[in-house]
């Protein structure tokens, strides 16, 4: 932690910042580590806000909890609650006090019991925090330990080269106490100060809190916004080393006083910025958010070309035992586009944007050095974005979705499901006129009930979408090829069946999944042996000549050994698609 604080802060002033530092890991009991491996193919974890499922006369987080209880125990390992702090503004993620819950949700206690079935994901927002809160207030009055909690810069500074990842004002006129008028770095809006972690006292106040979620129970804690943390004049204010730096720091504790809490980052960049935050393999994230996947899986489905999707899958291979992907589709933000850069082209991309807008979505921009404006997120359910529009049946429409779904449970990695998406839930556009913010469109908060009433018509959509979804996720659990970090290999079968093989020393698994609108015919040939192909997601028999993938379905398939338990592998692959298999 000393090296850290010194690359960080230089060597006269590292002393200063381990003196506030030390005397917090040496005030919470240090647990010992428990896991042997920090993932496991049963690790699924579920997205949601605290009050996203309501119900009249009971509070959201109990609400959470009974809901969670009966339909997601034993689906999903964990639950990730998004800020679930009091906040004054962008749904959460302007927090005006770290320590405590929402009490328009719940309590403490609330969130202690989801915890104590549940592995906790928290939230860490650590860029910035409410112009609202009393930290902020304190600094606007000049008390001690707040006087450099923000960040002042003279409205005359070339800021052009600061990476942007809105359309506002980079800097916020606010007036101090005494009158003096300041120009406050404001990264994401007016309403959310960027906390200036030049401050030793900025820094004791976040590692507090950071300690205060783990003895709290959390069990992953979500770096929030991470990649822009560190400012420096005259750079692009993202990925500083000094950002690395910080994370290392929040590990080396973490370590030290609770070696089995995880840290995952959310950099929402192309794939080679993201994966910088796995560090060495140990000294950094234990996971990062996979922010590639979404978009490029939405591309190829709407595309019905799994060209590209093959080529990046290849690359996901993790030098370190220690790390892995967190996979998802949706989420609570909408679909990145930025990830999408060196992939896609610009006219390949635009025709996302299209579709996106004609299934009612919105687009949201960013602003560039030279003053222009580019699509930076896409905001729509991810049911909706794979869309044909009205004339599309719902049961062909879930039946595509689910098939998405199946490519990003298949993959190297742990899943991470948006409860929005396991519902089955639209696009809410009324909500968009109501908050008139493009990201309501995926946040629409539920009736329990009428959910609940929906999901016993075998006919709704929800149902449609829900149970099939809850077996996904039953069957891949119990695949021990489908570990985290068990090797794969990406195969070329036909442009519109994505292929992956995951093995491990107990299991082979041909995760294969048709993009198309059309049925695919796959042929399968065998040497030396005789063996079937089992499909996992069905417990159908696959004849290994005649293997045909009908559109949108993916199929798990286990060759079925009869004379012989050696383990085998994929050796080869033709033009025509035939996998064959050779005894070792």
């Amino acid at each position: 932690m000393k090296h850290l604080l010194q690359k960080i802060y230089g060597k006269s002033k590292s002393e200063l910042a381990l003196d506030k530092i030390l005397p917090l890991i040496d005030g919470i009991p240090k647990a010992k580590k428990t896991k042997t491996d920090y993932f496991s193919e049963k690790d699924v974890v579920l997205i949601t806000y605290g009050d996203l499922l309501k119900k009249k006369g009971e509070m959201p987080l109990s609400t959470l909890y009974g809901f969670a209880k009966s339909h997601f125990k034993g689906i999903f390992s964990a639950i990730h609650i998004l800020p679930f702090f009091p906040f004054s503004s962008d749904d959460g993620f302007s927090v005006t006090d770290y320590t405590a819950v929402d009490p328009e949700i719940g309590t403490w206690k609330d969130i202690k019991r989801i915890g104590d079935d549940f592995e906790l994901m928290s939230d860490l927002v650590l860029n910035h925090i409410s112009a609202k809160s009393m930290w902020f207030k304190n600094y606007l009055e000049g008390k001690k330990g707040y006087e450099d909690l923000a960040i002042e810069v003279d409205p005359a500074t070339d800021l052009s080269q600061v990476t942007r990842p809105r359309s506002l004002p980079l800097l916020t006129v606010f007036e101090k106490k005494t009158g003096q008028k300041v120009h406050i770095w404001t990264t994401f809006s007016a309403d959310q100060i960027d906390l200036n972690f030049e401050s030793f006292d900025v820094l004791e106040k976040m590692v507090k809190v950071l300690l205060f979620y783990v003895k709290q129970g959390a069990t992953m804690i979500r770096l929030d916004a991470i990649a822009y943390l560190w400012k420096k004049i005259g750079t692009n204010c993202i990925h500083l080393s000094e950002t690395h730096d910080v994370v290392k720091l929040f590990r080396k504790i973490l370590d030290a006083v609770a070696p089995d809490v995880l840290l995952i980052t959310e950099t929402n960049v192309p794939h080679a910025e993201n994966i910088s935050y796995f560090g060495d393999g140990n000294n950094e994230a234990q996971m990062v958010y996979n922010f590639t996947l979404p978009p490029l899986m939405m591309y190829s489905f709407i595309s019905e070309d799994a060209t590209y999707l093959s080529r990046w899958a290849r690359g996901l291979f993790l030098e370190s035992e220690n790390t892995t992907f967190f996979n998802f589709s949706a989420s609570h933000d909408g679909v990145g586009v930025r990830p999408l850069e060196g992939i896609l082209s610009a006219k390949e991309i635009d025709s996302i944007i299209k579709i996106v807008k004609q299934n009612g979505g919105q687009v949201s921009y960013k602003n560039n050095p030279d003053g222009s404006k580019s699509p930076y997120e896409l905001n729509i359910t991810y049911i909706d974005a794979l869309s044909k529009g009205e004339m599309e049946p719902d049961d062909v429409l879930a039946k595509k979705f689910l098939a998405s779904q199946a490519i990003q449970f298949a993959l190297p990695g742990v899943p991470a499901v948006y409860i929005h998406s396991i519902l089955g839930s639209r696009n809410w556009l009324e909500g968009v006129k109501k908050t008139q913010m493009n990201r309501t469109i995926n946040r629409e908060k539920l009736q329990v009930d009428k959910v609940l009433a929906e999901l016993k018509n075998p006919d709704s959509f929800r149902a449609k979408v829900f149970f099939p979804y809850v077996n996904l996720i039953k069957v891949r659990r119990n695949q021990p090829a489908f570990h985290p970090n068990a090797p794969f290999e990406i195969l070329d079968i036909d442009p519109k069946i994505f292929v992956i093989v995951r093995s491990c020393r107990e299991q082979t698994i041909y995760a294969l999944t048709n993009i198309s609108s059309q049925p695919v015919r796959v042929r399968l040939t065998k040497e030396h042996l005789s063996l079937t192909m089992t499909d996992l997601l069905t417990g159908t028999e696959f004849d290994p000549e005649q293997c045909c993938i009908d559109p949108y379905r993916s199929v798990w398939l286990s060759p079925s050994i009869r004379k012989y338990s050696h383990v085998f592998t994929h050796s080869g692959l033709s033009a025509e698609g035939a996998i064959t298999l050779h005894l070792l």
